[in-house]
């Protein structure tokens, strides 16, 4: 199956090695030399460079407007598809978005899988993403393939596009808040004293254990903001959160202050760093040391 993959990313670039391992025809698309080069030889720098007659192509970029570039734009892959192919989009966007970029794709004589995924750049390394979708049967089946090499677990949210797309948002709206508020509990426990180790070990072996909390708080301990997941990207899809609920007269009072602590991680110029340092905000306030600073623990991967 020749297919392509925009956007070489930590994601898209695990998901497209994830792809080649299963023994698809795959080429890469990023603009970033870097990125091309992390994947080898079968990489490019635009859409319009892939060979014709992909029969899919896998969207792992930022938001609607670069998909949208990146398919549709002069310089787009959507001309590279073959009749009948598949667009699988699976950037973080609006449900709006993902119904516009379905009409668009239908126009050309496309389909579309509405598709965006979770799991981080480990389960896109390991072809264990879980993918959150909706569109027509003839979507999927067209998309199966790929999905099979990239997804340890699909989910059919029904043929409407932007049904996977208000799903992803929801599933935001969770990650957010729950890095935010680990966050949280990690600078009141920094704040009296405790032992940042010793925390991260009791709250994983009791109830208040969350998975944000095991994974990004071993950021922090190992003193990396390398960014997995930048701070940025909530700031993103935490104001997609809002946006929909205004729409849906919904209050979201939680995933309001939790956008808010990601915009201040922003604006202490922090917010190209690894969302788990949203913590820097407390620290800012409250001048505590995080491992690996001078005045605090040691920076070690955690042992619990």
């Amino acid at each position: 199956m020749r297919c392509a993959v925009i956007g070489l990313g930590s994601m898209g670039g695990g998901a497209a090695a994830s792809a080649l391992r299963a023994g698809l025809d795959v080429t890469g698309v990023d603009p970033s030399e870097a990125a091309r080069a992390a994947f080898g030889n079968r990489a490019v720098a635009r859409g319009a460079d892939l060979a014709e007659g992909q029969a899919a192509v896998l969207v792992l970029t930022v938001n609607a407007a670069q998909a949208e570039r990146a398919l549709f734009g002069t310089e787009g892959a959507a001309q590279r598809l073959a009749p009948g192919g598949v667009v699988i989009c699976s950037a973080t966007m609006a449900p709006g978005d993902a119904k516009r970029l379905a009409a668009e794709a239908a126009a050309l004589g496309l389909l579309y899988l509405d598709a965006p995924v979770s799991g981080g750049a480990v389960a896109a390394r390991e072809g264990r993403m879980t993918v959150m979708a909706s569109g027509s049967e003839a979507a999927f089946a067209a998309a199966a393939p790929m999905l099979d090499a990239v997804a340890g677990k699909v989910w059919n949210l029904g043929a409407e596009p932007g049904q996977g797309a208000a799903m992803k948002v929801v599933h935001q709206l969770l990650a957010g808040v729950h890095i935010a508020a680990a966050a949280e509990a990690m600078a009141l426990a920094l704040r009296a004293g405790l032992d940042p180790h010793t925390v991260y070990g009791v709250v994983n072996g009791a109830a208040g254990a969350s998975w944000m909390f095991r994974n990004r708080m071993a950021h922090v301990l190992a003193g990396d903001d390398t960014p997995l997941s930048a701070g940025d990207i909530f700031v993103k899809d935490l104001g997609l959160v809002e946006a929909m609920a205004r729409e849906s007269a919904l209050p979201v009072p939680l995933a309001a202050q939790a956008l808010q602590l990601f915009v201040a991680q922003r604006a202490l110029g922090q917010g190209g760093r690894d969302d788990a340092f949203v913590l820097r905000v407390w620290q800012a306030i409250a001048g505590f040391a995080l491992p690996g600073e001078p005045g605090g623990a040691e920076a070690r991967l955690p042992t619990e």
